[in-house]
């Protein structure tokens, strides 16, 4: 971690870790331009010049600097004091208070720890995502790689959907980039193949009789054309232009992975980072293209998160970890309806840290699988601390922040209940752990 204090209020991001290759995700201060520089806020009260240095270069990622040059290698352990102020800068004082406690109860010197908390609450919280980096030369980019018109295989599952499978298919009628074939690999049962007929498509429908999400991308990929392979959901709209976005951006940053934002109808807010491009930490399967080649790479997706969540965040950081650059895209927007019956409703939950039953594990285990695989057993341990006590409250109410917080009251009188999920969940990860990964090659 750049920071040490991430580990405690991101325990699984992608760039806690460093990349295969040895390199990181933030850019050494003396390799960013003087133009980006001049848009960071350089802070002076850091007791060291290294965490000054560091904040400036995690500001740089976090505003839209988008380079994988000249990264660094290692990062240099910081006064404690320096800690806490990075995080009273960029975090919400509870998650602050938060930090404090665990390092209390992980009986650390209480005295320096409550003293350098102190000092850091006079640093003034940064409002950093108001101003990103720009790109002005996007839009006036002539594209060589539009103008190459290569072929985009739009891979699209569904269950149970036909009602918003045909808005789906609308959308792609009236895209302005032709050049693509769709995929749509049809779990629905009863299946119609008279839906499929009449389109204005390079249309091809599939019936997979398994319910499987990951066998049926997977299935798609390895029988796509294309050189590029988009991903798409069954239940979302999209406007005209969305394919050459992806293609523009792409080749305008010269990236592997596009990833587009997704503006969701129901659950959390819409991050502030959704409105300007940087460099992605999540790869969303609704709404993603990515160069055939990707998957040559580094193989399909893990089947060990059939019928779970997060197999497109495994995906994401493993693309990551081997070196691929994966651009936030917000000119590739979706409109995510959610509703409220097909699709993975059907094969599973709908949230990674909501169970449907009393009994169920909590998260889901493929959740925890993730985590300890990469991030390893005490950084997941870290993650259910953090993110356990507020799944208690139904997922319809993950916007509204002082139910939130009855969560975490509620999880301490459920404490019994809670450990129960958890261990059980932890026992259904390690299982995966020792059956190993499920990734077919290209």
């Amino acid at each position: 971690m750049i920071f040490l204090f991430l580990k405690y209020l991101q325990p699984a991001y992608y760039f806690g870790l460093f990349r295969y290759d040895g390199s990181s995700a933030f850019s050494k201060i003396n390799k960013i331009p003087l133009t980006v520089i001049e848009s960071l806020e350089k802070d002076n009260s850091f007791s060291s010049d290294k965490a000054s240095e560091y904040d400036l270069s995690w500001q740089a990622l976090q505003k839209g600097f988008i380079s994988q040059n000249d990264t660094y290698s290692h990062f240099e352990k910081l006064p404690i004091e320096d800690e806490y102020r990075f995080i009273h800068k960029y975090f919400h004082p509870i998650w602050c208070f938060y930090v404090l406690c665990i390092r209390l109860l992980s009986f650390k010197n209480p005295y320096r720890e409550i003293s350098c908390y102190l000092k850091g609450r006079r640093a003034q919280r940064s409002n950093y995502y108001l101003s990103p980096i720009k790109y002005e030369d996007y839009n006036d980019f002539d594209s060589e790689l539009i103008n190459q018109r290569p072929q985009i295989t739009i891979i699209i599952p569904t269950l149970n959907r036909y009602a918003y499978l045909k808005d789906v298919l609308i959308d792609l009628e009236n895209q302005d980039y032709k050049n693509f074939e769709v995929i749509v690999v049809d779990q629905s049962e009863p299946y119609q193949s008279e839906f499929y007929q009449g389109w204005k498509l390079d249309l091809t429908a599939i019936h997979q009789e398994e319910k499987a999400l990951w066998l049926a991308r997977n299935s798609a990929i390895k029988m796509s054309k294309g050189d590029y392979i988009l991903l798409y959901d069954d239940d979302s709209r999209v406007d005209s232009n969305w394919i050459t976005e992806h293609i523009k951006t792409l080749d305008f940053f010269k990236a592997d992975i596009s990833s587009g934002v997704s503006i969701s109808t129901v659950g959390a807010d819409v991050p502030n980072h959704y409105s300007y491009w940087h460099i992605s930490s999540q790869l969303d399967t609704g709404n993603v293209l990515l160069k055939k080649s990707v998957f040559h790479q580094i193989g399909l997706f893990d089947r060990q998160f059939e019928k779970q969540r997060m197999g497109d965040g495994e995906y994401g950081l493993r693309a990551y970890l081997h070196g691929f650059l994966n651009i936030s895209n917000p000119h590739a927007k979706r409109l995510h309806l959610k509703v409220g019956s097909g699709g993975l409703r059907e094969m599973g939950s709908w949230d990674a840290f909501r169970t449907k039953k009393w009994f169920s594990p909590r998260p889901i285990p493929s959740v925890l699988y993730l985590f300890r695989k990469y991030h390893g057993n005490h950084q997941a341990k870290l993650a259910l601390l953090k993110t356990v006590p507020p799944s208690i409250i139904p997922y319809q109410f993950k916007k509204n922040k002082p139910l939130l917080l009855v969560g975490v009251v509620l999880s301490v009188f459920l404490f019994p209940l809670i450990l129960f999920q958890v261990m059980k969940s932890w026992k259904l990860a390690g299982d995966k752990l020792k059956e190993g990964e499920k990734i077919e090659k290209l």
